[in-house]
């Protein structure tokens, strides 16, 4: 399976919901990415953020920090357990 936002190929991947479920984003739009993304995203951002302006997978992709983490995580091999930064 392929992380949505890094492209790796992953064993197993997590639920990330696009505008979290605290700001009333359950049923809203999701996608599948790497454990290792997923736990950079709510490292960097809070919530009201996420919900208001980083609520789509390009505008994640977009984001300066989310950009230099994406460029460097993609050379890493999949079974490495990756350190993630605030």
């Amino acid at each position: 399976m392929q992380c949505g936002l890094c492209q790796r190929e992953m064993e197993n991947l997590t639920v990330h919901h696009l505008i979290p479920k605290q700001k009333d984003g359950a049923k809203g739009p999701r996608v599948d990415i790497c454990s290792d993304c997923h736990r950079q995203i709510h490292a960097l951002f809070d919530n009201a953020r996420l919900a208001k302006e980083l609520n789509t997978v390009e505008k994640l992709q977009q984001e300066p920090q989310m950009q230099k983490f994406l460029a460097w995580v993609k050379k890493q091999k999949p079974d490495k357990r990756i350190k993630v930064h605030r």
